[in-house]
Order: C-alpha cells, then sequence, then structure tokens
C-alpha cells in the first residue's frame, strides 16, 4: 500500500510515508511548532518518496489521546489533505502506536500496557494483546490517576507483561504495574507514539474496514479541561501523601 502517516499528539512531530515495501520517516519537535511545519515536512517527504498525494491509497493518523492542540494539529491536516485528494482516512489510537515496538524488541511479546503522560499528576492507559496476527483491545484508553492504574485482572501473574510509553516514571504509586505479585520487574520500554508504528497498524486496520471519508475523523480525547484547580491540586497531594503513609506502617 502506499501510505501518509502522521502523529503529533505528545511533544514529538513524527511523519511516514510507505510506497511499496519502502518507507520514508521524519522526526522533529512537536508541540507549538507541529502547526507550522507539518505540511512542509510532509510536502518534502512525500517528494523524497516520489509519491504524489494522489497516488495515496489513505492517510493514517493518531487521532488520540494526546495533547488537545496537537491532535487538533494532526487531525485538521490529515482532513485537509484527505478530502483535496479524495483519500479514506484510518485514524488510529495513539496509545496502540506503542504496542509494535515492543514486539520488535521481543518478537514473543503479547502483553503490552501503554501509559502516555497525560500531564496534571495523570496518564493515559490501554491494554493490549497480541492475537491473530493483530493487536487486539484488551482495555480501551482511559484516563487515570496512577493510584487508580491496574493491569487487566488476569495480567495480573503474567510475568511477561510489557509497560510501554513516557510516563513511567509516574508508576511507582500504581499497584502491580511496574513490579510482578513477587516482586520482579516488569519488562519496560520508553517511547513516544511514532508515525512508522501507526504504518505497521495500518493494513489490519484497512482490512477491519476501519477507514473513513475525511469529514468523519474525530480526535480522541478523555478529558475536557487542561488544567488542574488549587483545590484539585492540593487534593491530589493529600492523597498521594495519605497512600504513602498507608503503605508505610504496613
Amino acid at each position: 500500500m502506499n501510505l501518509l502517516a502522521l502523529d503529533t499528539s505528545t511533544e514529538q512531530l513524527s511523519i511516514a510515508v510507505q510506497h511499496g515495501d519502502r518507507v520514508w520517516c521524519h522526526r522533529g519537535a512537536g508541540g507549538a511548532q507541529a502547526s507550522s511545519q507539518l505540511i512542509p515536512a510532509i510536502l518534502r517527504l512525500l517528494a523524497e518518496a516520489d509519491l504524489p498525494l494522489t497516488s495515496l491509497h489513505a492517510l493514517v493518523v493518531g487521532r488520540g489521546p494526546g495533547s488537545f492542540t496537537g491532535l487538533r494539529t494532526a487531525c485538521a491536516v490529515a482532513q485537509g489533505l484527505a478530502f483535496g485528494a479524495e483519500l479514506p482516512v484510518l485514524g488510529i489510537e495513539t496509545l496502540k502506536a506503542l504496542a509494535p515496538p515492543v514486539r520488535s524488541q521481543d518478537p514473543h511479546a503479547t502483553r503490552v500496557l501503554a501509559v502516555l503522560d497525560a500531564r496534571m499528576q495523570q496518564v493515559y492507559a490501554a491494554a493490549y494483546e497480541w492475537r491473530d496476527h493483530d493487536w487486539q483491545t484488551v482495555r480501551a484508553p482511559g484516563l487515570y490517576d496512577p493510584i487508580d492504574l491496574r493491569l487487566p485482572p488476569d495480567w495480573a501473574d503474567d510475568a511477561q507483561v510489557w509497560v510501554a510509553g513516557n510516563a513511567l516514571d509516574a508508576l511507582g504509586e500504581s499497584p502491580g504495574v511496574l513490579r510482578t505479585p513477587d516482586g520482579s520487574a516488569r519488562h519496560t520500554l520508553t517511547l513516544l507514539p511514532d508515525a512508522q508504528s501507526l504504518l505497521q497498524l495500518a493494513p489490519a486496520a484497512w482490512a477491519r474496514g476501519e477507514a473513513v471519508p475525511a469529514a468523519d475523523l474525530q480526535p480522541l480525547y478523555l478529558r475536557d479541561k487542561v488544567a488542574l484547580t488549587t483545590v484539585e491540586r492540593e487534593a491530589i497531594k493529600t492523597r498521594t501523601a495519605a497512600a504513602a503513609a498507608s503503605e508505610v506502617s504496613t
């Protein structure tokens, strides 16, 4: 397939172009710079691949969860390009894009808890399992306080579960996530969602019929505000201190 994939859900801007069996990639600074750099970078990468926009089969975009501004930027650009070229769009969860690199690192890996920094002392998390040559969703993306995050119940005793993403440092309060019940450290991989991973996920999503017209692409938002109030910040501090005190007493 001929595909263009892009992700600006985090502080990284990532673009990948697939032309037949070859792949071209570009990574740069995301955040506030993504809106001005994304389209020029896409055009340069398509030129390198000698692939006109109209020769693509589809656009692939990391639709969230992630940065509000980043998700709006990626989805708006994908919609504009797809509408102009009359192309369908595949919107793929950014958390799912953390799973393929784990299997590249460990070909025997089958279970991945994907975790991204959601700011405001929270994390986005989802669980995926490799079955039937595809990553199946075991737990859909959600927004969590780290202390409330758990593995799926039937994963708790599996020492081969991987934890992947950019929020591993926040998971010390998450019971049973970074360590097995016997105290052994779980396998971890620190990384960000990447357009090349979206390309790896695209064929299965295409086969499932998940491509939509450009107008139907929707970002995946999991919260409706971007900052905590003073009262909410103090409540989190109190809750964290109480949990720490409870652990010490036991």
